[in-house]
């Protein structure tokens, strides 16, 4: 499990095709790591297979290539890293699984004061799991919803941090990002289907 606060950016320096699945080597700060371990690399729920100061292995297999943009990852590319959370951490984001739902776009970006806004559209089968200033995963970041727009699109707002500490400030319009939606509320929804349904 992970909290959507990440600790470093990584650097994807090898992309391999091998038996195990798409294999990526990262670049990291990281200097502890040990083999089987979980890493949030961009969102995604990795297991770390070799690894050793500041460098790590992890194979993506074809169901979890998918749903994510992995298919699209190649040497040089930035990546926003997690280490899984311990025991007795603080809980400064919220509960991120690592599993991604599907893809978004990027439709839009603009300053605005102190904060840059990002329009998203995301699958229409995820819609009805976000609320205004609710949580949602982008590339592995933790934010609010700050708004729900037409089109099945939310509005997300960025804090000078963020944009420091992640690779959220380099998107653009187009650009596809990781989307996880909050764990409660795909649990809601579940328990609240049946009694949602015409017949009931």
């Amino acid at each position: 499990m992970f909290t959507g606060l990440v600790d470093a950016v990584g650097t994807i320096e090898t992309v391999l095709e091998s038996a195990e699945g798409r294999t990526f080597r990262v670049r990291c700060p990281y200097a502890d790591l040990a083999p089987g371990e979980s890493v949030a690399v961009h969102g995604v729920c990795l297991t770390v297979r070799e690894c050793g100061p500041h460098w790590f292995t992890a194979a993506a297999i074809v169901t979890t290539i998918g749903r994510t943009a992995l298919a699209q990852w190649v040497a040089g590319k930035a990546v926003n890293l997690e280490r899984a959370l311990r025991a007795g951490d603080r809980m400064g984001g919220h509960i991120v699984q690592g599993h991604v739902d599907g893809l978004g776009v990027v439709r839009a970006t603009r300053r605005e004061g102190d904060a840059t806004l990002l329009d998203i559209s995301t699958p229409s089968e995820l819609a009805d799991l976000f609320v205004p200033h609710g949580s949602v995963t982008v590339d592995g970041v933790s934010l609010t919803v700050n708004e729900l727009l037409a089109g099945d699109q939310l509005q997300v707002a960025l804090i000078d941090y963020t944009l420091r500490h992640t690779t959220l400030g380099t998107l653009s319009v187009g650009d596809d990002v990781h989307i996880e939606a909050d764990v409660i509320g795909k649990y809601v929804r579940r328990l609240a289907a049946p009694y949602l349904s015409p017949d009931h």
